[in-house]
């Protein structure tokens, strides 16, 4: 069944497709969702800017530390049953179950699905992360896994297990269970692409009422939220390497010009629709991507190729200890690095996942999952081995700056470590690029993904509504990081962390909701 059906049938409901949308001024919006959105950002933005930055910050990093030391288990247990509920999946009858239908085709390629969806996934954050993150482990930068000693081949190994651990199966499990259940229920069942479908087989007719609406509001501020964090990261990456190459000032001046200038890119992207933009700029993503990281391990080919290994057994030994969260001698490492990241992710699962269901139809749950879980994660390892395995050979041999200093300013690790590798001005100009490059991709991808939740499930809203989530996030993230600085970034984490709070619960239920869907498809 298709979404270009005016009516969908399940269990008889006989709601339309953005019956309750608003025209006007060229938009066409779901309007409790849209305004009361809108409506509690302005509010937030409004009270950042109103209130004492010490008092802003001290409030934030109170409400951040304590939802994670009230709710780290929670966090750390559901994600395990996101990673088993995925894996049952796929063995089970359910995994040949196609999505769209018995006869539905794939939209794109699987070179072009793969490279869309690991480019919305995770790319800045593999940028800003990728040397940084190895080495804040390796060194004890904050604490170290499992309390391993710093600096020891012990704890190089663990660091890029643990490293791993927070970039490979549980999070694509995460993204992995919303994209399922959405383009299943958009394309098996043709209920709006909307958060709120997933829960009609619980829910019922009381879907398109006030407990939907209040599922589709947390989905969009979870995906504004996840997307101002990363633009912020992104700014400020960009504006370093512009700095560390050219002697560009790195402040807020340049951080504003980097996001102004994306945002204007995204717009143009997002205009031309997933075709014509996202597709396009994922696919240039992998090709700059696979040069960088194919011509950093030709140089350093020994330490690469050996660490590749170190990392795959690395994650393997230490994946069951990492995701046991009971007990921990390690408890300050596993909030720090561990229950934040979980969080962040399930706060970002409604805009990946969406994004990633809104291009995946015609694959079978089998393929999907397979692909989403063991794909991102394999090009992961060898990422995370080639720059963390280098970042780590220099420290410990103490080689440049992070061998002299260690880890010291998190956006500038990456150049730093190119800065010893032949070429290496040449290394930090194309990283600047792929960050830019990724920060169009997941601006615009996130900007349809935000469209079609305000607009009731449509996938196909005004263009000038598109402009308008576009520019949202941007001036989101310029606004967050002029009136706040280091204060915006915590205020971005704090938001998170709230935001995935009551997302765990809707994701958890989610699984229920996915079943019993799946079950009448079977009957089929």
């Amino acid at each position: 069944m298709s979404l270009k059906k005016d009516k969908y049938s399940i269990d008889n409901t006989d709601y339309t497709v953005g019956q309750d949308n608003v025209q006007k001024w060229g938009f066409d919006v779901h309007n409790p969702v849209f305004g009361t959105s809108a409506g509690l950002v302005a509010a937030f933005l409004l009270a950042i800017m109103l209130i004492d930055p010490e008092v802003s910050k001290a409030t934030l990093d109170g409400l951040k530390w304590n939802i994670i030391g009230s709710f780290d288990g929670l966090f750390m247990w559901s994600a395990n049953i996101f990673v088993i509920f995925c894996i049952a999946l796929i063995v089970t009858p359910f995994g040949k179950i196609r999505i769209g239908g018995h006869d539905a085709k794939s939209d794109y390629s699987t070179l072009s699905w793969i490279a869309m969806l690991f480019a919305a996934g995770m790319g800045i954050g593999l940028m800003f992360w990728g040397v940084a993150e190895p080495a804040a482990y390796f060194t004890g930068w904050y604490e170290t896994p499992l309390n391993v000693t710093p600096n020891t081949p012990e704890a190089a190994k663990l660091a890029l297990g643990a490293t791993m651990f927070h970039w490979g199966l549980h999070p694509w499990a995460i993204y992995g269970v919303v994209a399922l259940s959405l383009s299943f229920f958009a394309y098996n069942k043709g209920l709006p692409l909307s958060m709120r479908s997933v829960f009609y087989p619980i829910l019922g007719d009381r879907t398109w009422g006030w407990a939907g609406h209040i599922i589709d509001i947390l989905a969009v501020i979870a995906t504004l939220f996840g997307l101002a964090t990363s633009l912020g990261l992104g700014a400020q990456q960009a504006a370093s390497g512009l700095h560390h190459v050219f002697g560009i000032s790195a402040g807020i001046t340049t951080q504003v010009t980097v996001i102004v200038g994306v945002t204007m890119l995204a717009v143009i992207s997002v205009i031309r629709g997933i075709d014509g933009g996202v597709k396009l700029i994922s696919n240039i993503n992998m090709l700059l991507a696979l040069a960088l990281v194919v011509f950093v391990a030709l140089v350093t080919f020994a330490v690469s190729m050996g660490t590749i290994p170190t990392t795959v057994m690395g994650y393997i030994e230490n994946l069951i200890p990492l995701s046991n969260p009971h007990g921990r001698e390690d408890e300050a490492w596993m909030h720090g690095w561990t229950v934040f990241y979980w969080a962040w992710w399930i706060s970002w699962s409604p805009f990946v996942g969406m994004f990633i269901a809104r291009i995946s139809k015609g694959r079978t749950v089998r393929e999907f999952l397979t692909a989403v879980l063991i794909i991102p994660t394999l090009v992961t390892i060898i990422w995370m081995s080639v720059f963390g395995g280098v970042a780590i050979e220099q420290i410990m041999n103490n080689v440049g700056e992070l061998g002299a200093n260690g880890l010291t300013e998190v956006p500038l690790a990456m150049f730093q470590m190119f800065d010893e590798l032949p070429m290496g001005n040449i290394l930090s100009i194309l990283a600047v690029v792929l960050v830019l490059v990724f920060f169009i991709t997941s601006s615009d991808s996130g900007s349809l993904v935000i469209d079609s939740i305000t607009a009731g499930g449509k996938v196909d809203a005004p263009v000038p509504q598109r402009v308008f989530w576009a520019s949202i996030e941007g001036a989101i993230a310029i606004a967050l990081l002029w009136v706040g600085g280091t204060n915006a970034i915590q205020a971005l984490q704090a938001g998170t962390i709230s935001t995935a709070l009551p997302f765990t619960f809707i994701l958890l239920i989610m699984c229920i909701s996915l079943v019993m869907g799946m079950k009448t498809e079977e009957k089929r």
